[in-house]
C-alpha cells in the first residue's frame, strides 16, 4: 500500500475480484455477507463480483465504491489517475471517472439474440444433502450462457437446500457443461445411482477425488465429506456457472 497526499493507492492487486475484497476490508466489512447485507444485494450476487465468478461493470462499481469510501475507477482498473499525477498532488476526485481514457467496449458485428435454451432439471424439495431425483423429468427451460451455448448436451439443475450456502442459495440455477474435465476444488453436479433398477439422485457439491474405488465429495451445511462408491457413480459435470434465471 502506497500513500500519496493522503490518496491511498495499491498496486500489487491482481483483479477486480481482489480490489474489491480490499475496499470491503478497509471499510470495516469483516465478511462478504456483512457488506452485501449493507448493501441491500444478495449475498451470492455480492460474493461471485469478490470471488471472480461473475464480472462486474462501472454501474456496480460506483455502488461499491460509495459504501466503500474508495474510487470506482480503481475497482474497475487498479488505477485512478496516473502515478506520475497522483505524485505530484494533483488529485482527481472520485466522482470523476475519465472513461474515455479506458474504452471497454468495441462496436462490432450485430449479435444475434436468438440464442439457444437448455432444459433445467431439480425438483422443489431436495434431500437431507440437497439432493434430486435425476430422472429426465424437465422443470422449464432456460437461455443457455453464451459459455455454453454451443455445448453438445449442456444443462441446467435448480439448487434445493442450502447445504451448499453461501457458494449457491437455494432456488438459484446451476448451469453444467458435461464436455469439462473435473478437477479438484471444482464445484460438480454428481449422479448416483445406489441400486441397479433405482432412481439417479443428484448431489451439487465441491469435487475432492475421484477414483477407481470412490467419489468423494465437500459439502457445507453442514460441514462434511460424501463418500460414494466408484461402481454407484453415473456422471460427474462441471458447474460452469450459477445463478437467478
Amino acid at each position: 500500500m502506497i500513500c500519496v497526499a493522503g490518496f491511498s493507492m495499491l498496486f500489487t492487486m491482481e483483479n477486480k475480484g481482489d480490489r474489491l475484497r480490499d475496499a470491503r476490508l478497509a471499510a470495516g466489512f469483516r465478511t462478504a455477507k456483512a457488506a452485501a447485507d449493507a448493501l441491500g444485494m444478495r449475498p451470492t450476487t455480492y460474493g461471485a463480483h469478490e470471488n471472480g465468478q461473475n464480472d462486474f461493470g462501472i454501474d456496480e462499481a460506483q455502488i461499491y465504491a460509495k459504501k466503500f469510501s474508495t474510487d470506482p475507477l480503481w475497482l474497475l482498473t487498479g488505477q485512478t489517475v496516473s502515478q506520475k499525477t497522483a505524485i505530484a498532488g494533483d488529485f482527481i476526485p472520485s466522482n470523476i471517472i475519465p472513461l474515455r481514457e479506458v474504452p471497454n467496449a468495441e462496436i462490432r458485428e450485430k449479435v444475434d439474440t436468438q440464442g439457444h435454451r437448455i432444459p433445467v432439471y431439480g425438483q422443489a424439495v431436495g434431500g437431507v444433502d440437497g439432493e434430486f431425483i435425476m430422472n429426465g423429468s424437465v422443470l422449464y427451460e432456460v437461455m443457455a450462457p453464451p459459455n455454453l451455448s454451443k455445448i453438445s448436451g449442456a444443462y441446467a439443475v435448480s439448487i434445493a437446500g442450502d447445504s451448499m450456502y453461501p457458494r449457491y442459495e437455494d432456488g438459484e440455477i446451476a448451469f453444467i457443461d458435461p464436455s469439462r474435465r473435473v478437477r479438484k476444488g471444482d464445484y460438480v453436479v454428481a449422479q448416483i445411482r445406489y441400486e441397479e433398477e433405482g432412481p439417479i439422485l443428484a448431489f451439487v457439491k465441491k469435487f475432492v477425488r475421484h477414483n477407481n474405488d470412490e467419489l468423494v465429495l465437500e459439502q457445507f451445511n453442514p460441514p462434511k465429506e460424501l463418500t460414494f462408491p466408484h461402481h454407484n457413480v453415473v456422471s460427474v459435470h462441471y458447474v460452469a456457472m450459477a445463478g437467478n434465471a
